[in-house]
């Protein structure tokens, strides 16, 4: 069952953090255990000490839905979560040690024999906590609350722990699979951000922008790499082509990326339009832009930012870090202590 946004928390539901790390649907059956992503990709390879985790703290026979997390210190860092998925089985050992997973669930979907998933959440959340009263280490019981105000708090307070917002579920609602039944209230916020080059459509037959590669300039003057918007639609990202195609990047031209290892880990440029599509082609000069955002994880926009409009009264220079929102950091144990 999957969340469709909105930009409030509706009242009279049941309200519970968005946590920032892979969906993950559990499959127990005795001695066999299969975590499945949210496309229905086995993860189970890649994460062996969730498997073992599952096997010590669940029900013999079960179906679970939650998410697949890493903590860093007091907070979730999706980056070290990425970096789990890999194809050889020596770093995936390597890693579950360095970085082991755990398993934040918010609802039992089957329990033996019964499938449950005509009840109504409410009922499910009960025999969820009856079936987790005394979860394995590794595993926690995402909190809930009735209170709107709560969780309003929860959405102010819970981001300096890595969390995206809220989600708001319908307490007498069944479990929907393949429906936005739930809705989630993320954190939205605008910045001016330089855009230092783009990236064409390989799959194109003409000219079209995939991607504009931004930037934003720390207080040492340093340019760093951000993130990158995109979702354009055909037409617009043929409008950009030509727009941006014709800022070709002049030898002389003092762009700080032109080097080819641009400060901040941006991909490798080239100024060139018979270049490798999935390069960075710089333009010159660079242009300020305004981005839709929902959180910043150390230098890099979490997710693609949304494009809203074109900046031409800003210089490329002023766009720095400093206009960024910064987040209280808030320590991820006391809410994985809220399920104790």
């Amino acid at each position: 069952m999957l969340a469709r946004p909105t930009s409030t928390i509706p009242p009279g539901m049941g309200y519970e953090p968005k946590w920032d790390g892979f969906r993950c649907l559990v499959f127990r059956d005795g001695g066999e255990v299969v975590l499945s992503s949210r496309n229905g990709k086995d993860l189970s390879r890649y994460f062996p000490e969730v498997v073992r985790t599952v096997l010590a703290g669940t029900p013999q026979r079960c179906v679970l839905d939650g998410e697949l997390v890493v903590v860093n210190g007091d907070r979730l860092d999706f980056t070290l979560l990425s970096e789990r998925i890999h194809p050889t089985a020596k770093r995936i050992a390597e890693l579950s040690a360095r970085t082991p997973a755990s398993l934040v669930l918010w609802d039992l979907l089957a329990e033996g024999d019964d499938l449950l998933l005509d009840l109504p959440f409410a009922e499910r959340r009960s025999r969820l906590e009856r079936a987790l009263a005394e979860p394995a280490d590794g595993i926690h019981l995402t909190p809930m609350t009735q209170d709107r105000e709560l969780a309003e708090h929860w959405f102010t307070q819970f981001e300096g722990a890595g969390l995206d917002g809220v989600v708001a579920k319908p307490l007498d609602q069944p479990y929907r699979p393949g429906e936005r039944a739930m809705f989630k209230i993320k954190h939205a916020r605008e910045a001016d951000v330089v855009v230092a080059g783009y990236r064409l459509d390989s799959a194109s037959t003409v000219p079209a922008v995939s991607s504009l590669q931004l930037g934003l300039y720390t207080s040492d003057g340093t340019l760093r790499f951000v993130g990158a918007s995109s979702a354009f639609a055909g037409s617009i990202r043929r409008d950009l082509a030509a727009l941006l195609g014709e800022l070709d990047l002049p030898d002389s031209a003092p762009h700080p990326w032109a080097d080819g290892s641009p400060e901040g880990g941006a991909p490798r440029a080239t100024n060139r339009w018979n270049a490798a599509p999935r390069q960075t082609q710089l333009i010159w000069p660079m242009l300020v832009c305004e981005v839709g955002y929902d959180h910043l994880e150390g230098e890099r926009f979490r997710h693609t930012v949304q494009f809203r409009r074109w900046r031409p009264d800003r210089e490329p220079t002023s766009c720095t870090f400093e206009q960024l929102a910064e987040v209280p950091r808030f320590d991820l144990a006391g809410i994985l202590a809220l399920d104790a």
